[in-house]
């Protein structure tokens, strides 16, 4: 796929916006101050100037309306700098689900809220450490929500979630007001330093979607369409890095980057980073399009994405030497995303099984 040239725009000024106010070095600093919010505030109102909070909400609810595509070149830029913000949790999951299967009055309400930052919405779906999205335990009966979630991301910040409930085909997304009577929220953080939360229901109200099926297949798919782009932006940038090095580091009187051992690893994750993007952004292209295949482009996009940023981390690492293993150098932040984002609406076998499910094998 060729951005056109509004998508060049967008990802052009994104690149610099990122660059500028939320590089790896914000990271660090939330982690070291341990923000009780743990997220970057000045990032996250400078993405509302711009506009990027409701790139994928409609216009008419006051967004952009800008699609996944541009939601995934976004995601792309936050991946290269490891930028902390609830653009994922609010800006991707929420708006689709509420643009999906909200009510004339829940999108009234909220899409609003999302485009103009004024609202943080949180999806709270996994109920254990694997992503099982078609066993879920949590129940609602009479308008009456119970069961647990973990993983929830920015879940501790949320002014609504939105909880699935219901089992395989059945599951449903339902309006959950996260200081209401019965509702336990634990903030949570997680590996790549990024926040998440448990979540007890006990007898708790919850107000369903119009279309609350519907909402969460197309909250999950775009979630995975739109990480399969961050991670391959977070491989390129770790690539990039790493070849920086190998033509600096000199060992045995010679760079690095002439041993052939090294060139062979370096050529192998060049191709594989390409190919990751290339998915990536077919996969949203797909999505936007409705295409019949655009679920089985989005696993494939998802499963290679993980795996190639997960490589593209460890071969970050270990060609960067003992360096590379220290706190005080960034690379090692970028697999803790890896490993992390990885996991997220399903590790790489997941996809892959879906993936090959939907094919026929």
């Amino acid at each position: 796929m060729k951005l056109n040239d509004e998508q060049q725009m967008l990802q052009d000024s994104v690149a610099r916006l990122m660059a500028d106010k939320g590089p790896v070095s914000r990271l660090r600093e939330l982690r070291d101050s341990n923000n009780k919010k743990g997220y970057d505030e000045p990032l996250w109102n400078a993405m509302v100037e711009a506009g990027l909070t409701g790139i994928v909400v409609p216009e008419e609810h006051g967004g952009i309306g800008f699609g996944l595509v541009g939601a995934g070149l976004v995601a792309r830029e936050i991946g290269r700098n490891l930028s902390v913000t609830p653009f994922f949790s609010t800006s991707v999951l929420a708006a689709t689900a509420l643009a999906t299967g909200g009510s004339d009055e829940q999108r009234q309400q909220w899409l609003p809220k999302i485009a103009e930052g004024r609202a943080i919405v949180a999806l709270a779906v996994d109920e254990g450490a694997k992503h099982r999205p078609d066993n879920l335990k949590a129940t609602v009966e009479g308008g009456t929500l119970n069961g647990d979630k973990v993983l929830v991301l920015d879940g501790h910040v949320a002014d609504l979630l939105l909880v699935a409930a219901g089992q395989g085909d059945q599951a449903a997304l339902y309006l959950v007001d996260p200081k209401a009577e019965g509702v336990s929220i634990e903030r949570t953080v997680m590996a790549d330093n990024r926040n998440a939360a448990r979540i007890s229901f006990k007898n708790v109200a919850a107000e369903p979607m119009a279309n609350g099926t519907g909402a969460l297949q197309a909250a999950l798919r775009a979630g995975r369409a739109v990480l399969a782009a961050e991670l391959s932006g977070l491989s390129k940038e770790v690539f990039e890095r790493t070849l920086g090095y190998l033509k600096e580091r000199k060992q045995f009187g010679r760079l690095i980057g002439t041993f052939q051992a090294l060139q062979h690893r370096a050529a192998q994750l060049s191709a594989d980073v390409a190919m990751s993007e290339a998915l990536a952004l077919q996969a949203l292209d797909a999505c936007d399009g409705n295409a019949d295949d655009a679920d089985i482009q989005v696993f494939a996009a998802k499963a290679k994405a993980a795996r190639v940023a997960l490589l593209a981390g460890q071969e970050g690492v270990q060609m960067h030497g003992g360096i590379g293993m220290t706190d005080e150098f960034d690379i090692g932040f970028f697999l803790k995303r890896a490993r992390a984002g990885g996991e997220t609406l399903g590790d790489a076998n997941y996809c892959a099984d879906r993936f090959a499910t939907l094919g026929g094998y």
